[in-house]
Formats: C-alpha cells, sequence, structure tokens
C-alpha cells in the first residue's frame, strides 16, 4: 500500500497529487487530500485523518509520498518510514514561502527524505522507494539548531503541518 498526505495546510497541493494520479500502480493507493480538488481514481481517499490513524497508515504502508511538512516528515520517520516528499512552493499558491523545500533540501541531503523537485521524478521515486528510517536521525544535532535559529528569525514554532 502506498499512502499520499498533503497535510492540513488551507491552501490545496493538487500538483502533488497530478502526479500522483498519473502513476499506474498494481498496489492500493490511500490519499489524504485535505482542501485539495484532485481526485484519484481508485484510490480510498480522505479529507483529513486523526493523528491516530495517520500514523497506522505510515506504518502500513509500503511507500509514503507526503508534502515537505515538518510534522509530517518527523511523523512518518518517527514510525520507521523514509518519505518521499513534495515540498509546497510559493509560486504555486501551495505555501506562504518556500520553507518546505528548504527542509526537505537539507533532510535529503542526510538521506531522510527522498525528494522530488519535479512532479516527473516521482515515478522513478516510488520505483526505488527505501521506507525504511532506521538509524538514519542519529547524530543529526544540526536539526535542533535550525528550529531554534526559525525560532529567534521568526519568533514562533512553525505550526504542524
Amino acid at each position: 500500500m502506498i499512502f499520499v498526505s498533503v497535510g492540513t495546510h488551507e491552501d490545496p497541493f493538487d500538483r502533488m497529487l497530478e502526479a500522483v494520479g498519473e502513476l499506474v500502480l498494481d498496489e492500493p493507493l490511500v490519499i489524504q487530500y485535505g482542501p485539495s480538488a484532485v481526485r484519484c481514481a481508485g484510490a480510498t481517499e480522505f479529507e483529513f485523518l486523526s493523528f491516530d490513524e495517520m500514523v497506522d497508515y505510515i506504518k502500513s504502508a509500503r511507500a509514503v509520498i507526503m508534502h515537505a511538512g515538518v510534522g509530517s516528515v518527523m511523523v512518518s520517520l518517527a514510525n520507521g518510514k523514509r518519505p518521499i516528499v513534495m515540498a509546497r512552493l510559493h509560486k504555486h499558491g501551495e505555501h506562504v514561502d518556500d520553507h518546505q523545500l528548504e527542509l526537505a533540501r537539507r533532510l535529503n541531503d542526510y538521506g531522510l527524505v527522498q525528494l522530488v523537485e519535479n512532479t516527473s521524478q516521482l515515478r522513478e521515486a516510488l520505483a526505488a522507494a527505501d521506507d525504511s528510517a532506521s538509524g538514519r536521525m542519529q547524530g543529526i544535532a544540526w536539526l535542533g539548531d535550525d528550529l531554534r535559529e526559525y525560532v529567534a528569525r521568526h519568533g514562533a514554532v512553525p505550526a504542524v503541518r
């Protein structure tokens, strides 16, 4: 099973769901679509899921595809999955800025996520999906430093999305 999540941000993430919808899959697809208008034929779809439901789907999934929100990515990693992520981008009206792209690039460099910057890369990333996050978070001190820096710059902790 492949689990897909756009998170809970108020802006749609149709670009990611369109890319998922173009995939030809021979396994079940479960999608949390939030405010997005795009639906994928044959998928089991939910507007929103409870935290526990999301964790259950992540744990059961062969592969996880999600937006690059820090909360969602950390939940995936905490449950042993290395997600394939697409960042919501400001230029597409998907978020207020490009902080997801900055985070996703950094996490990708450490092997914690598989970043897909172009929707055409999704099929290849899914075929090569390595869902194991086991041991990948060891010794990554920069994450706490980056969060402290963000709070110092912006005066608040970003909402978990």
